[in-house]
């Protein structure tokens, strides 16, 4: 008996294997991760002129992992961001089998100009850090053999690579290194092209779009290229599944027998009616997986899967945005995609974590400021219900006949890349805040017009002459004769407001708050550390910014802006976010978040101490707010209601208190007579502990040698109060395979301090450990996750 088990056991781990292989087989042609196992060396000065291929100083090459910065920035430094010219490096054994197939390496992302060398001999070069590229292996490859792949990366300032503007009067970095994804493909010679792998009209790969959408069905057209590379004739038949969330198939299309000449590329049409979809919205992002494969008689040749989602898309200026035939009230924001140290060098769950931080914080739109974002970014947008508008690179630069020609191509490949994802609903084709030729931004608006030939396809500008959504710039949106340059024909979005630097010149803006404070103070730029009075002033800016917009002819708006970020032209971090650039939230962010529906809300604004003042500030989406102080009730108040508030979804709360008395205070929310949220605030004695805590945002720390995550060290009193005056120095250590990143020591800044924790490749438990002088030492036990291929 217990053979016959041992050989049933054995028998069943063949039949999985087995059922495994045939599922890969399955899928033949899909896109393999190739971020493991580089090398890394970064010229300096003294070796500038002594690295070229095949004469490289062995002993300094780094073993890295892709995504990858060539640089840790220091978080304020007075020089500007690295720039030069650094080396990755890869050994690649190509098997034998693969000598009859198509190779091809897909670049997501390297900054800024890149040569491609393949044993030795330069293959490819590509300009440009924003968009994609693709590189084509097949005949060059040693089968059999180790290949070595160089990758020489130049970040330099070049006035002709869009954005082009020196980084000394640049209002964002754009830092270093192949800070995105790279993948494998290998494919049969006959194969669904991928998108940046065709320089034609539409590109490679497959686009979708959507005919006749409605709950009780929708027809969705698909578009896929296929190119034989054989040196013979071959057939195949075109096949499209549509898969739901549970894979299983629910409508689907097969064509006819097609025959394909060797050489060539055709792009094939298909429909697939969808009886009862389920539509993607920001309430519901429902996403189907479109599954197309070419196959043969006997078996499927290559495939391809695309995330799609259903909906329709139509924006009026009567009537704004319409989703699926509903309207939506837009409230958004803007994103620049980098972290402290590491820069734009992401991991695809960094990318979901700040999409998820964004639909947290009450926002239904998010605008990719100033370039497409990576890929994972608007997967994540897609899955989580966040409408996108795309841009390309640019701010308030108008180069050469080569950066024109950079622009369209950047627009082009913004287009090919990102057309299926359903979050996205404008495409900002137009240099930011950049006055144009009016030739160059008909031909950017006619390059949208032309690579999304389906729909969706409405671009945005801040010039209103040539754009099917007018986005001014925030300087104008209180200027006097704002209105009178106004073309009502088009519909309006505000896509940046905030900064009171630029409002404040305008008599028409009333900033009446904080009327005692420095101009300085009174700005929405606002680190954590500027205390409670800078911190209201800030949510005070967005909010009556926001109440106007609300009151006014745009179908919605987006604030400046959700993170803070680093800037070229100065040292210092720009803090206009509603989130830090460690992702710790201000007081802004509260008052976003009480402007949705979602889960009960209510914070208190108000640090309770001697210096706080008498005003007490609530935010909450309750309808009615109790205020209690050591637990007695001193008041019931409505929303504020008043000219800065007369238009908001959920008002604050403000209260005036008499004195000044230590304690705890506790805000109370109701919605209709019921409990609905609450929030308390005590004062804390002096610091004498720290309290650790890692932000995972929905997705684990994932051991694939990139994903990082925030780790805070939160200063309290003996009580756990937060303590947020507190400036003490932490330090940091870690055991397990994870590295910290960053400042070490470091010092609090209103009462935490970050670091980030950045995973090895080995998944398994990490203890973070943090001391601080004579305040007794915290740990925290934490785990990374298996990468899942």
């Amino acid at each position: 008996m217990k053979r016959l088990y041992i050989a049933f056991a054995y028998t069943l781990v063949i039949m999985a294997a087995l059922t495994a292989r045939c599922g890969r087989q399955q899928s033949p042609g899909l896109p393999v991760s190739f971020n493991r196992d580089w090398l890394f060396i970064r010229q300096d000065s003294a070796n500038m002129n002594k690295i070229l291929p095949g004469n490289f100083p062995n002993h300094k090459w780094e073993d890295v992992t892709l995504p990858h910065t060539a640089f840790i920035e220091p978080l304020v430094a007075a020089d500007k961001q690295w720039t030069g010219i650094c080396w990755y490096k890869k050994l690649y054994r190509a098997p034998h089998r693969d000598r009859h197939h198509h190779s091809g390496l897909l670049f997501d992302g390297v900054m800024n100009n890149a040569i491609i060398y393949l044993n030795g001999a330069e293959i490819d070069s590509h300009s440009g850090g924003y968009v994609p590229f693709y590189v084509d292996l097949t005949n060059d490859l040693n089968y059999g053999r180790e290949n070595e792949i160089l990758v020489r990366v130049d970040n330099r300032e070049n006035l002709s690579i869009p954005p082009g503007k020196p980084l000394s009067e640049l209002d964002f970095l754009y830092y270093s290194g192949i800070y995105r994804n790279v993948s494998l493909l290998v494919t049969d010679k006959l194969h669904i092209t991928s998108v940046p792998e065709a320089d034609t009209l539409l590109g490679g790969g497959v686009i979708t779009g959507y005919r006749e959408v409605s709950d009780d069905a929708a027809t969705v057209i698909v578009s896929v290229q296929v190119r034989n590379d054989d040196r013979i004739p071959r057939s195949f038949y075109l096949k499209n599944s549509l898969l739901d969330a549970a894979g299983n198939e629910v409508s689907g299309s097969l064509s006819e027998k097609i025959e394909m000449e060797p050489g060539l590329s055709r792009r094939l049409v298909s429909e697939i009616r969808v009886m009862q979809p389920a539509l993607w919205s920001p309430e519901k992002p429902f996403l189907y997986t479109l599954r197309t494969e070419l196959q043969s008689d006997k078996n499927v040749i290559n495939c391809n899967e695309t995330s799609i989602g259903i909906r329709s898309v139509k924006i009026t200026p009567d009537k704004g945005l319409l989703l699926n035939d509903i309207p939506i009230a837009v409230t958004g924001t803007n994103r620049h995609q980098e972290y402290p140290y590491l820069g734009y060098a992401l991991s695809d769950n960094a990318s979901y974590r700040d999409a998820y931080k964004i639909k947290e914080a009450g926002f239904n739109f998010v605008r990719c400021s100033h370039y497409p974002p990576a890929p994972a970014f608007l997967d994540a947008c897609d899955e989580l219900g966040i409408l996108v508008m795309d841009a390309i690179p640019g701010w308030q630069f108008m180069g050469d006949s080569l950066f024109c020609e950079l622009s369209l191509r950047d627009a082009r490949l913004m287009c090919r890349r990102d057309r299926n994802h359903p979050s996205i609903v404008m495409w900002e084709s137009s240099l930011n805040e950049t006055l144009m030729p009016y030739s160059f931004l008909s031909s950017l608006h006619q390059t949208v017009k032309n690579e999304l030939p389906y729909g969706n396809n409405y671009t945005c500008s801040w010039m209103d002459t040539i754009c099917d959504i007018f986005i001014p710039a925030r300087q104008h949106a209180k200027a006097p004769d704002y209105w009178k340059n106004y073309r009502k024909n088009k519909p309006l979005l505000i896509c940046e407001y905030g900064d009171w630097e630029y409002y404040a010149q305008n008599a028409g803006f009333r900033q009446t708050e904080f009327s005692d404070l420095e101009p300085s103070a009174r700005s929405s730029r606002q680190l954590r550390s500027a205390g409670e009075r800078g911190l209201l002033q800030q949510a005070y800016n967005f909010q009556e910014a926001h109440n106007d917009n609300l009151n006014g002819p745009c179908f919605g708006d987006a604030n400046w802006l959700m993170f803070d970020y680093k800037r070229g032209y100065t040292p210092d971090i720009e803090s206009s976010g509603v989130m830090d650039i460690f992702r710790l939230p201000k007081f802004s962010y509260w008052f976003y978040r009480s402007q949705n529906e979602e889960g009960p809300v209510c914070f208190i604004a108000h640090y309770n101490l001697p210096s706080s003042g008498n005003t007490v500030r609530v935010f909450s989406n309750a309808d009615t707010m109790q205020l209690f102080r050591n637990d007695i009730l001193i008041a019931t108040q409505e929303p504020d209601k008043g000219i800065n508030s007369s238009n908001l979804r959920h008002p604050p709360f403000t209260f005036t208190v008499a004195e000044y008395i230590p304690g705890t205070l506790r805000a109370v929310g109701l919605r209709n007579g019921a409990e609905f949220g609450s929030h308390s605030v005590t004062t804390p004695g002096p610091p004498s502990a720290i309290r650790l805590s890692a932000d995972f945002s929905n997705k684990p720390l994932q051991a694939d040698g990139a994903d990082a995550i925030f780790i805070y060290a939160e200063l309290v009193d003996s009580l756990g109060n937060h303590v947020m005056t507190a400036d003490s120095t932490i330090e940091f250590s870690v055991r397990g395979d994870a590295r910290l990143i960053g400042e070490n020591p470091v010092r609090a800044e209103a009462g935490i301090a970050t670091i980030l924790l950045k995973a090895g490749t080995n998944p398994g438990k990490v203890m973070v450990r943090a001391v601080s002088g004579k305040i007794s030492v915290a740990e925290l036990m934490t785990e990374t996750k298996k990468q899942v291929l």
